[in-house]
């Protein structure tokens, strides 16, 4: 089964009919369907929800996130990933956030689902599935 790890970006612009949400759409779809597994590191998780929280009230942003848990799975951040988040952080000089959900798609060998080009440093090492980078 084909593994797709969701940065906050992702899942902003699905739960805000943004740009490329109609890809993300298709990848709930097939989640939904048991053909295709979504992850989402807690870290970015959070993320989404402040970004979320800030355009629409914490009441539904949580709300809206939490619906998401029927097809997305979160995955917590152990000292093993901080570890290798923090690697990739001082290697690359990367967002923090960001960084958790590289090493969440190298260590799970899923392809990554991310508007953002910032990725683009990790070269071959990480596989993207790229929404369009300009946000509504």
């Amino acid at each position: 089964m084909k593994k797709y790890v969701l940065d906050a970006n992702a899942v902003i612009r699905y739960l805000s009919n943004g740009p490329g949400e109609e890809k993300v759409a298709a990848l709930m779809q097939r989640a939904a369907k048991g053909e295709a597994r979504l992850l989402i590191s807690v870290i970015n998780w959070g993320e989404a929800l402040y970004i979320l929280a800030r355009r629409a009230g914490s009441n539904q942003a949580t709300t809206d996130l939490k619906a998401l848990g029927a097809v997305v799975e979160s995955v917590a951040a152990d000292e093993a990933h901080a570890e290798a988040a923090a690697t990739l952080k001082l290697r690359y000089k990367m967002g923090y956030a960001d960084t958790y959900a590289a090493s969440l798609t190298m260590r799970t060998g899923a392809t990554l689902v991310t508007a953002d080009p910032e990725f683009a440093k990790l070269g071959r090492q990480l596989k993207v599935l790229a929404l369009p980078r300009h946000s509504a």
